[in-house]
């Protein structure tokens, strides 16, 4: 049995796929007929259930790819394939306390808060109010609204306060070499921090401000994607493939610089005077001793 507001996946028979909050009052129309939301949920997830004309659909439990594929879109979002990196660079977990600016259409916000259960938090913030707007509704359609805080504002006036000590940051604006100082006044230190440019001179832009930033280990990437037909006489790549989305890079907050004392010189100790801690006669005693050996020797030998 599914429950009321849950999240479903319905899968038509020729494949399309439906991203849906459950409401058993509700009837979903489709080309293949009239589907009755109350019947989807008391046959649970896994199982199929069919329109008034027949058409079985199936019924599944939406995984991360399927919520992130399923946003509503009004801006260009990240691309699985980018996000799964992503996630893994930023250490995103349950727990962590993650900021994201440029929030666009929520698709990279989903995967944060999907992964920062309900003991983390995201906070993410954008300019543009219609975009917030638009990640706001997509975030809470997909059941994590409880896990993000919404900011509509501009970044250059600084982050905001209760996100300060985050673990991690991921900017996906026009120009962050702008935002560097903000960014490192948030993040705690050592923490992780994640970029999304389109061009290259963005990137060269990029490095340049991070070369005189508080942060360091720098690294730049592209990743791409090739799907194969899964056909298994004629198995070949398919005709066409997600290439370039975007260039990623990533680089950590240097920390704090621990400044050592300078370091005391130890006291030298007290010199004895030459002698002073042998007892009276030893000296005398070994001096006569080898002098005597020396001199047997030298009587042994004058003898022989």
């Amino acid at each position: 049995m599914i429950q009321t507001g849950e999240l479903v996946l319905l899968i038509s028979p020729e494949g399309k796929r439906y991203l849906r909050t459950l409401d058993p009052a509700h009837t979903f129309h489709t080309q293949e007929g009239l589907l009755k939301m109350a019947e989807v949920a008391e046959a649970g997830f896994g199982s199929v259930v069919r329109t008034h004309k027949g058409f079985a659909f199936r019924i599944l439990k939406p995984t991360l790819h399927d919520c992130i594929k399923g946003v509503r879109r009004s801006t260009t979002i990240m691309y699985p394939k980018e996000i799964g990196y992503v996630l893994l660079k930023l250490g995103a977990g349950p727990g962590r306390r993650i900021v994201e600016a440029g929030s666009g259409s929520g698709g990279l916000t989903t995967a944060l808060a999907w992964m920062a259960g309900d003991t983390g938090r995201v906070y993410t913030c954008e300019r543009r109010e219609e975009f917030s707007k638009l990640a706001r509704e997509n975030i809470e359609r997909a059941g994590l609204s409880h896990r993000v805080s919404f900011f509509h504002r501009d970044i250059a006036d600084g982050f905001p306060e209760e996100a300060r000590g985050a673990d991690a940051l991921f900017l996906d604006v026009r120009t962050p070499a702008e935002y560097l100082q903000q960014a490192a006044d948030i993040v705690c230190p050592g923490a992780p921090i994640g970029f999304l440019l389109p061009t290259t001179n963005q990137i060269t832009d990029l490095l340049r401000a991070l070369e005189t930033s508080d942060f360091e280990d720098v690294e730049v990437l592209e990743i791409m994607l090739r799907r194969y037909k899964a056909v298994p006489d004629r198995l070949r790549p398919e005709d066409r493939m997600v290439a370039h989305t975007g260039f990623l890079v990533f680089a950590r907050h240097k920390g704090l610089e621990i400044v050592n004392p300078e370091p005391v010189e130890p006291e030298a100790d007290a010199v004895t005077p030459e002698g002073s801690d042998v007892p009276e006669g030893q000296s005398g005693q070994e001096e006569h001793g080898e002098s005597g050996q020396s001199g047997g020797q030298d009587q042994s030998t004058q003898e022989s």
